[in-house]
């Protein structure tokens, strides 16, 4: 067997995926620049690290299950009134997550509430942070098919406490039933000081008892917990995509957008 065979059948036995990769450039490069065996094995070993963070990252993304990509970088702050520029930036570096402090987004529809909680939320797969995105809605049909197939607390443990940064989006497009409601008090109150949790909203919170079925007695103690350690951020403005629309004179202007 000859000696690449084997180093290959190593690298293999020991899973240095990108070392097994890399290592014969690796080594022409070391050999043009007369780098010494130390800085040879540094560079492999670099490269290893920076391939399998890279995996990780992308395999944190797609298991974010984020609708589209979406960076701060490509936020209109200018349209947006009322989006704190500073606080955004501030908590782009994360530490409200290790914290465990959450992010409240309120504002009417377009305005770029989920754009920001994305943004955020990729960042933090970035950081190699374990992210979990999903729409009010859908959180309320997966926890109620987990409770009627006797596999809530399963579900609850695998999606709801197992990210370390939890996206509930469009609090308040659709209203909740009461079994719906006591669900996602559930889901507050377990991340309740143990993992954070970004949340958009259309809703003034004065009217978000309109949301959970009524039940103000509910929802007060629900925003209790969400908002004891919490960064608020509300937004006004029309909508983004709406005015794209008004500028080409696809729509008039006396039109407002409904919220969906």
């Amino acid at each position: 067997m000859i000696e690449q065979e084997r180093i290959q059948q190593l690298c293999e036995a020991l899973q240095l995926e990108f070392i097994k990769l890399h290592y014969d450039t690796f080594a022409q490069e070391a050999a043009k620049k007369e780098s010494s065996y130390s800085e040879y094995l540094e560079a492999l070993l670099k490269e290893e690290q920076h391939g399998r963070q890279l995996r990780s990252q992308q395999m944190l993304t797609k298991l974010a299950t984020f609708p589209a990509f979406k960076s701060l970088e490509t936020y209109d702050f200018k349209f947006a009134l009322g989006a704190p520029k500073a606080l955004i930036q501030e908590l782009s570096s994360l530490s409200f997550i290790e914290r465990g402090e959450n992010v409240v987004l309120l504002g009417p529809s377009g305005v770029g509430k989920t754009h920001l909680a994305i943004a955020l939320g990729y960042l933090a797969t970035q950081k190699l942070m374990k992210t979990k995105f999903i729409s009010a809605a859908d959180l309320m049909i997966q926890l109620s098919a987990a409770s009627r197939q006797s596999r809530l607390q399963e579900y609850m443990k695998r999606i709801i406490m197992s990210p370390r940064l939890l996206i509930i989006d469009e609090i308040g497009y659709l209203p909740f039933g009461r079994e719906e409601a006591n669900h996602f008090f559930h889901v507050i109150a377990k991340r309740y000081e143990r993992g954070s949790i970004i949340v958009t909203s259309n809703l003034p919170f004065g009217q978000w008892h309109e949301a959970f079925a009524g039940d103000t007695t509910l929802t007060a103690a629900l925003l209790d917990r969400l908002l004891h350690h919490s960064h608020l951020i509300q937004i006004k403005g029309e909508s983004y995509r709406l005015r794209e629309k008004r500028k080409a004179g696809m729509v008039p202007s006396l039109i407002k957008e409904e919220p969906n």
